[in-house]
């Protein structure tokens, strides 16, 4: 192989990993913005007042066993 079918060779190689390069750091974006989506999503169904009222008779419930 000579030096310039060798240097192609190594060209291509690093533009192969130069598109990728990126990749995971966009990935870990998407992938905390989906998480904090549905953490907003979480925190606006346990203040809605029916989930309240719920949770509010549960742990009155599991109180009164105790004592």
């Amino acid at each position: 192989m000579t030096a310039r079918r060798r240097l192609a060779a190594r060209w291509r190689a690093v533009a192969v990993r130069g598109r990728d390069a990126g990749m995971t750091t966009a990935e870990y974006a998407v992938g905390t913005l989906a998480a904090v989506a549905f953490a907003a999503l979480l925190i606006a169904v346990i203040k809605s007042g029916t989930v309240k009222a719920a949770l509010t008779g549960i742990i009155q419930s599991a109180l009164s066993t105790v004592s």
